[in-house]
């Protein structure tokens, strides 16, 4: 942890521990071993912030941390001003190879450093304004004059969108006829093409007509769409977004036919960020290493294998940050103690009584309270940090730092239940765990 915490930002980590959540921000103040990619991790948010493009395919076993790294790495991303999407592939409701619902996910689950999702209105009104202000301080029109200053804006936007009113010119039209329907206060064909431009399905047709558009958005229209919100966001003040594919190793579970067209949409998409195409774009993946090195996954596709080709027969400490694919070699008992000497520190600088805290849960106790943890899920380690977590926030510092004489070593045995736990934890249990135990720590 490096600079001031403040008191809400340690609340709201403190809260989503003790609930057994991943905390909605303030991830680096948890981002035990991630120091490594710091640096290199941050270029490629420069990179796309200057209107390059970057890409990294995230590698570990279940319980590596993927989806953290993926939220660590986007809260850093929205620092620097990029907007951020993380989209969960599915094979039932967000496929890899329908382009058009993963573009769809991407606009629902658009955020800022100052929107939640979704973003994309919120964008869109900023960009228009920003063209307004463009025009106003060039001070070629009076601002009196509405209609000059109506027609200046359209013919900037007309300027601003002219590389994607050349191979979608859909895009465009719906933001010229958003537009419209705004300043004649036609509010629900405004929301409808809002719906539309974020490839959303069952627009109404009236809002479609009053933009000279039709259909839905298709799988090949969606690269389109997405070269247009890019341009959108640059001109409206976020010059990058950082767009996180998780959990792609579904792609495994799906028919062959399917898998291969899943495929094929990754290299599509990765040789259309080589091209240049998408200017402000930070892709990233996640996915196992069976999905990267197994016949059912990348290895299927020999052009995209080519092209996600890393060496990683070194040791992992020796791995490159700027590497194509990124290795997450999971925790270790020596991490989780770790984590929990930040969550300890975390917690005594809100503390009613920080000394009671620091000099009871000691770090021997915090090692003692990891191994106890871990045995019983059959020494998986990667799959401990959430219930280590929370054990050690409700029931060990919240009643230290209430109860003078509370001693864990003395008063706590650590308990596990069956319905606090998650399936992956339930099913990594000790035999005979599938009810309640308690462990005696020593």
């Amino acid at each position: 942890m490096t600079g001031p915490v403040s008191e809400a930002r340690r609340r709201d980590v403190i809260d989503a521990l003790r609930r057994g959540t991943v905390p909605a921000s303030g991830l680096d103040l948890l981002a035990v071993g991630l120091d490594r990619f710091a640096d290199a991790l941050d270029d490629d948010i420069r990179t796309a912030a200057r209107g390059g493009a970057a890409f990294h395919a995230v590698r570990g076993d279940y319980g590596s941390g993927k989806t953290f790294f993926a939220r660590w790495l986007a809260e850093r991303a929205k620092r620097a001003g990029l907007a951020t999407s993380e989209i969960q592939i599915s094979e039932t409701e967000t496929p890899l190879h329908r382009l058009e619902t993963v573009y769809r996910r991407l606009t629902e689950q658009l955020t800022t450093s100052t929107h939640p999702p979704s973003a994309l209105r919120a964008v869109i009104d900023s960009w228009l304004y920003t063209l307004e202000e463009e025009i106003l301080d060039a001070g070629d029109v009076d601002p009196g004059d509405a209609d000059g200053l109506a027609r200046a804006v359209d013919g900037l936007m007309e300027q601003r969108l002219a590389d994607v009113a050349r191979t979608t010119p859909a895009f465009a039209a719906a933001i010229r006829g958003y537009r419209r329907a705004q300043q004649a206060g036609d509010v629900a064909t405004a929301e409808g093409l809002v719906a539309w431009l974020g490839g959303q399905k069952s627009v109404a047709a009236s809002a479609r007509r009053a933009a000279g558009v039709r259909g839905d958005l298709d799988h090949f229209g969606a690269l389109g769409f997405l070269q247009g919100l890019l341009s959108v966001l640059r001109d409206s003040g976020h010059p990058g977004l950082l767009v996180v594919l998780d959990e792609i190793e579904t792609l495994q579970r799906v028919r062959g036919d399917v898998r291969e067209k899943g495929l094929n949409a990754l290299r599509q998409l990765l040789d259309e960020i080589d091209s240049g195409r998408f200017p402000g774009l930070f892709l990233v993946i996640t996915g196992t290493p069976a999905f990267f090195d197994g016949q059912q996954g990348v290895q299927r596709l020999p052009p995209l294998a080519q092209r996600l080709a890393t060496d990683l027969s070194t040791d992992p400490r020796f791995d490159s940050p700027r590497a194509v694919q990124l290795r997450l070699v999971g925790f270790d008992l020596e991490r989780l103690g770790s984590l929990g000497r930040a969550v300890r520190d975390l917690y005594a600088g809100a503390a009613r009584n920080p000394d009671r805290v620091r000099s009871t849960v000691d770090d021997a106790y915090l090692d003692d309270l990891a191994r106890a943890l871990t045995g019983e899920l059959g020494g998986k380690v990667g799959i401990a940090p959430r219930l280590y977590l929370r054990k050690l926030v409700q029931d060990v510092l919240d009643r230290v730092d209430e109860h003078a004489d509370f001693d864990p070593r003395s008063h706590y045995a650590l308990t596990l239940s069956s319905n606090e736990m998650t399936d992956v934890e339930r099913n990594a249990a000790a035999p005979g765990s599938a009810g309640d135990v308690s462990l005696d720590l020593p």
